[in-house]
């Protein structure tokens, strides 16, 4: 790219244009063009800093007088603030507060925020209010923006007469199939209509310029044992191959506060959060919380284990948007929330989190991992904590990928079983709906540490919560470059296997002391399944074959007749595959 402005650098400063915003700045006022297109669609990934570019193109254009006013068009009331906050400090005067009921603002501001559900309550009053001064209208995450068929309309009939209008998105994808206001759609060779990004700056990209986080996924498997309400009592194993019945039961069962599962990695992860504290003093965690009670019930979890109280953000609280921003200006440890942190909220401090929701869209799990990936200085890392469930370690393994708004297709053609967006995205004070329909109480449920995801391979084995082994991955400084975080990984999956070889040699390892040889192997089996069924849901392999290529490159009869020995080569050479993927 060429050099624009000689202070500009990859990873940029706050008051300097990263390399991206620069360029897609340059790509809206190219030769020709020198006032810009009417409808612009800028697609980066959380963190990336839209915010910065959409009020740096919105000064330029009032410098040009091609618009004289702004609105902006927000998900939330919190982030109405926000986005006020960050325009006043580029001279930008927006008005936060702005009511329907105003019909219009003072003369001392330059534009409005409002939320989506605002311009839906009346969009005739908002039509007027942008046919009367020549606008820039700001679009938000604009996939809300197709919520609904009404919402949509709205937007529309209101937004139609703007000068110009810039739609702005970390993760520009639905789960159904509600056409986005403004936005372009083009028809593939398959005939299928995708959304047309004018400037696309996905996470790969990000990550290489150093100016996102990498981020390390600490997947926890475990037993859990429930009963319906039948009264039979049901055992399963996040982590292995399960119906879709028996996973969502069982992940019911790991969030539950009355379980040892989330109180053990809660606990894991605080222990994550003070070596992440060893080189970035302020860092802080969050769990995002699935209802109202549980988030109360984990802040509870939080004082036991640390001693410190945890700031508690509930979507019925007026105060919220209070806390939040004391949270992000003190030294606190902990943030509990129940959904409303999971999109556009900037908390730059947040560097570790424990993903205690059942909600899983694509979207939802994209927003919320975009909490952890701001980042204010080279070699920071952000570390996530999440159940070891096989839609999770889908979407984390898939961190990379960049995704369009696909139309003519149904619902449910991508694979997507979940809740639609809208339902993902709708602050709640109930149940999820993922194991709803089938009560049940939760009886046991523990904590396994799994393995980790990182950069597209697999590290690690299953070992007990508190062992040396997960102290090694807990461990791991909190300030390295990716290409050293990949590296300390490799080495420490590979002195996980020279200790388990070493165990073997001379005796059994601890998890298979005091158990017999039948006992041994079908834990031995029932570990390789779990592997094999993750590594099924990353390729897309048959269970089959990759059993069948285990054999061929291990040796040994099948797996229901192979030694112990057979079975732990199998299950060490699946993990090499897993960790040289990422290579």
């Amino acid at each position: 790219m060429p050099p624009a402005l000689p202070e500009r650098a990859a990873w940029g400063t706050a008051s300097s244009l990263r390399a991206w915003q620069q360029q897609a700045l340059e790509l809206y006022f190219r030769p020709g063009m020198d006032s810009g297109p009417r409808d612009f669609l800028a697609v980066a990934t959380p963190g990336a800093g839209k915010t910065a570019f959409a009020l740096r193109l919105a000064r330029e254009l009032m410098d040009r007088r091609v618009i004289t006013a702004i609105t902006v068009v927000c998900p939330t009331e919190h982030l109405k603030r926000q986005w006020a906050e960050s325009a006043a400090r580029v001279g930008i005067k927006i008005d936060p507060e702005f009511k329907n009921s105003q019909g219009r603002t003072a003369k001392d501001f330059d534009g409005v925020a409002v939320t989506y559900a605002t311009v839906a309550a009346h969009p005739a009053l908002h039509r007027g209010r942008t046919e009367n001064r020549k606008t820039l209208v700001v679009f938000d995450e604009v996939h809300h923006a197709g919520d609904g068929l009404s919402w949509g309309d709205a937007v529309r009939e209101a937004f139609e007469p703007a000068a110009r209008r810039l739609a702005l998105s970390g993760t520009p994808f639905r789960t159904d199939i509600n056409p986005i206001p403004f936005v372009m759609y083009e028809e593939g060779p398959d005939g299928i209509r995708r959304s047309r990004a004018d400037y696309t700056y996905g996470y790969g990209p990000a990550l290489a310029d150093g100016v996102v986080r990498p981020v390390i996924f600490l997947a926890y498997a475990g037993e859990m044992r429930w009963r319906t309400r039948a009264g039979d009592e049901i055992t399963a194993t996040l982590g292995e191959p399960l119906t879709q019945d028996q996973t969502s039961q069982a992940w019911r069962a790991a969030l539950d506060p009355k379980g040892d599962w989330i109180r053990q990695v809660i606990t894991a992860a605080d222990r994550r959060l003070t070596e992440v504290r060893q080189g970035v003093p302020d860092a802080a965690g969050l769990v995002i919380a699935t209802d109202h009670e549980a988030a109360r019930a984990y802040a509870k979890m939080i004082r036991s284990v640390t001693g410190q109280a945890a700031t508690v953000v509930l979507s019925d609280d007026p105060a919220a948007s209070r806390k939040i921003k004391q949270f992000t200006g003190s030294e606190d440890r902990w943030m509990v929330a129940v959904r409303m942190v999971s999109e556009g909220v900037d908390i730059p401090r947040l560097a570790v989190g424990v993903y205690a929701t059942s909600t899983s869209t694509p979207l939802f799990f994209a927003q919320a991992i975009g909490r952890f990936v701001r980042v204010r200085r080279r070699g920071e890392t952000a570390s996530v904590f999440l159940p070891s469930v096989p839609t999770l370690m889908g979407h984390a393994a898939e961190m990379e990928t960049e995704r369009d708004h696909v139309l003519d297709r149904s619902v449910r053609e991508d694979g997507l079983d979940d809740d639609l967006l809208a339902e993902a995205n709708r602050e709640r004070d109930t149940k999820d709906v993922i194991g709803e329909e089938l009560p049940f109480e939760t009886v046991e449920a523990s904590a396994q540490f799994d393995r980790v995801l990182y950069d597209g391979g697999e590290f690690g084995m299953q070992v007990a919560p508190g062992s040396d082994e997960e102290e090694d991955f807990l461990g791991i400084p909190g300030l390295l470059e990716p290409e050293q975080v990949t590296k300390l990984l490799r080495k420490r999956q590979a002195e996980q296997l020279s200790n388990r070889r070493k165990r073997g040699a001379s005796g059994p390892d601890d998890a298979s002391e005091g158990r017999t040889v039948a006992e041994d192997i079908h834990a031995l089996r029932k570990e390789l399944n779990g592997l094999v069924g993750a590594w099924h849901h990353r390729t897309g392999q048959p269970h089959g074959v990759i059993h069948n290529e285990l054999r061929r490159t291990c040796g040994g009869p099948p797996a229901a007749q192979a030694s112990g020995e057979d079975l732990r080569k199998r299950i060490a050479k699946i993990r090499d595959w897993a960790t040289k993927r990422g290579v």
